[in-house]
This record gives C-alpha cells, sequence and structure tokens, in this order.
C-alpha cells in the first residue's frame, strides 16, 4: 500500500476531500471524494498501446467496479456540453465536426505536437473528469462492491497519484515495438505519429517505477490474466 498516512486517516473517517489540481494551474474548486475503508480504490494506468482496457475488462469480470477515465473523457465533451464550447472557443472552429461533435483526429494534431496546448486541454477536461469519476466511485460504494478500479491513461502525467484517490496504483506494460504496434493498428497512425503520442507520455519505465504493482501485457493473455487474478486477490477485502 502507497505511504499516505493522512489521506488513510481521513479516509477512515469516511471522507477524503481533494483540492482540483493538475498538470497546469486550474481553477481552485474542490469536491469530497468519499472512499469508504471497506472498499478498496485502484488507479490503473500504463502507456499508450500497453493493453489497460484489457487488464480493466479482465478485472471486471473478477467483480471489480470500473471507472473508465477516457468514457468519462468523451461524454465531457459531447456536443451540448460546456467543455465542447470551450475547446472550440480556444483551439478554434476546425476541431469541430459537422456534425457539431469533437474532432478528435483534428484536435489530436494539435495537442500531440505542442505541450502547451495539451496544457490547455487538460487545464479544460480534466476539472469535470475528475467531478464525474468522484461521483462513479461514490456510486460504486454505495453499490456494496469491494473494489473499484479506475482506469486513468494520464495519471501520473497530471500528478493525481500525489492526491491520495488511490489504496494502490496498478501500471500495466508492454514493450515499446508493441505498444507502437498495437496502437498504428488501432489508431490507422503512421509510424512517426504513434512515435510522438508515445513520447508524449511519461516514460513507461518511470510509471513502472512507481507503482504499488505490475502487469505485464506483453505477451500470452492466459499470462496477463493470472498476474491480474493473482494482484486482485491480494488487495481485496476478505
Amino acid at each position: 500500500m502507497r505511504d499516505l498516512p493522512a489521506a488513510r486517516q481521513r479516509q477512515a473517517a469516511g471522507a477524503l476531500t481533494v483540492p482540483i489540481l493538475g498538470h497546469a494551474p486550474l481553477r481552485g474548486v474542490a469536491f469530497a471524494y468519499i472512499v469508504p475503508s471497506a472498499m478498496v480504490v485502484i488507479g490503473l494506468t500504463g502507456g499508450i498501446g500497453t493493453g489497460k482496457s484489457v487488464v480493466a475488462h479482465m478485472l471486471t469480470e473478477m467483480g471489480a467496479a470500473l471507472v473508465d477515465s477516457d468514457e468519462l473523457a468523451r461524454e465531457v465533451v459531447a456536443p451540448g456540453q460546456p467543455a465542447l464550447a470551450e475547446i472550440g472557443a480556444v483551439f478554434g472552429p476546425g476541431v469541430i465536426a459537422v456534425d457539431g461533435s469533437l474532432d478528435r483526429k483534428a484536435l489530436g494534431r494539435i495537442i500531440f505536437t505542442d505541450a502547451a496546448q495539451r496544457r490547455r486541454l487538460e487545464s479544460i477536461t480534466h476539472p469535470r473528469i475528475r467531478e464525474a469519476s468522484a461521483r462513479r466511485v461514490e456510486a460504486a460504494k454505495a453499490a456494496g462492491y469491494k473494489v473499484c478500479v479506475c482506469d486513468v491513461p494520464l495519471l501520473y502525467e497530471v500528478g493525481y497519484d500525489a492526491l491520495g484517490l488511490y489504496d494502490e496504483i496498478w501500471v500495466v506494460t508492454a514493450p515499446e515495438d508493441v505498444q507502437l504496434a498495437r496502437v498504428r493498428a488501432r489508431d490507422g497512425l503512421s509510424a512517426e505519429e504513434a512515435a510522438r503520442r508515445l513520447r508524449a507520455q511519461w516514460p513507461l519505465a518511470l510509471k513502472a517505477q512507481r507503482a504499488d504493482r505490475v502487469i505485464d501485457n506483453g505477451g500470452d493473455v492466459a499470462e496477463t490474466r493470472r498476474q491480474v487474478a493473482a494482484a486482485l486477490a491480494a488487495v481485496s477485502p476478505s
């Protein structure tokens, strides 16, 4: 378990309140992130193409609740949402598709070549994603789940590891050549585009070094499942 005694004391009292802080200075709103001691909250992360979604799906099959940050990210920028209007105002009409939805490829060409622009996007979306995530965790608690997994692709990049939100942080890894091949096949990217997106994230070795547990998803699916089952058994409340 991570050494966060102050956070654990607040968890034992029934609530953990953290400020909305992130990769860039954000508005100082606070929200109550209520995490009961009877439910283990796992922060699941990794690198692009490591297969976090595969591991997350395995965990749900094994009985864990899942809070998917990618799903929440899509929800907060859906047509009609304030975040989408703000993105259009900041990055221009070229990032809005003809049907009024976010043109992710157009936006990706901007943010994956300019770190400052990427931080501007994060300042718009991340506070909203965190608020939605907190509500989902509370719902899992109310439903009686013993384990809740928060799938957060940029957990380390945006500083979530420092906020005391999770009992453990798990990192999913895979060899770099496997990552690149998966990303190119999934997203239809060139080798250069895939490599650029990989470089936009923290080095995977550094994430693994900071993790409580590491899941190697670079090979056989059955072996990955064995690792996931063993890790889940080790942290699940009796």
